[in-house]
């Protein structure tokens, strides 16, 4: 595996969030170098998918700062290009087969190896199946593939083993730790323990 091309960092300080205008997340204040992850925790309703919104660059801070940093340089936020950001819903278009959709995103982000995306989330021997006929567990794993392309060193990932079997979990959690090895950070919303390998913040509702 060879290291991402840029090393990027982000840090928080006391930065708040809401959600349709109501105060959801208060005080969040971590920082994360390169080749480090970090688990949100909290139930339902506890801002998680808000807080992934906000680093994404989709919704402001309503109070304190975000900071990034590129290759030790300040910046006003993370390229687009170097985030990838899983939700709730799947991107894959239902008509594609999980080959065909993967093919549209390596060309979207600039090209790709398509064939080892397929392998990486274990895909070879559905890649002909259009999506619409994959398990949810099936779609989850070819959503995230996508990651593969572009060469993104940040990863937000919002519940990303929802829905997948114990395999697939294995498989999701490897591409994971992958790509932090290679130096990328990585922010997982998740009921699932990440171990002692992740920074933690817990949020409560």
């Amino acid at each position: 595996m060879s290291p991402y091309r840029r090393a990027i960092s982000l840090a928080a300080e006391n930065a708040g969030c809401d959600r349709a205008g109501s105060a959801i997340v208060r005080g969040v204040t971590f920082s994360l170098a390169p080749g480090e992850g970090m688990q949100l925790f909290g139930p339902n309703g506890s801002g998680k998918s808000s807080l992934l919104s906000m680093f994404a660059g989709l919704v402001r801070p309503v109070e304190g700062a975000l900071s990034w940093r590129i290759d030790g340089e300040a910046a006003a936020a993370a390229p687009e290009a170097s985030l990838f950001f899983l939700g709730h819903d799947a991107s894959v278009k239902p008509a594609l087969t999980a080959e065909e959709n993967l093919r549209f995103w390596a060309k979207a982000s600039g090209g790709g190896d398509v064939g080892a995306a397929l392998a990486a989330v274990d895909a070879v021997s559905f890649r002909h199946l259009r999506a619409g006929r994959l398990s949810a567990g099936q779609r989850r794993r070819v959503d995230l593939a996508r990651a593969l392309f572009g060469d993104r060193e940040v990863w937000l990932l919002d519940e990303p083993t929802a829905a997948v079997d114990r395999e697939g979990a294995k498989i999701i959690r490897k591409l994971i730790d992958d790509h932090l090895a290679r130096g990328g950070i990585a922010i997982v919303a998740t009921h699932d323990d990440l171990g002692d390998g992740f920074k933690r913040l817990e949020l409560a509702r």
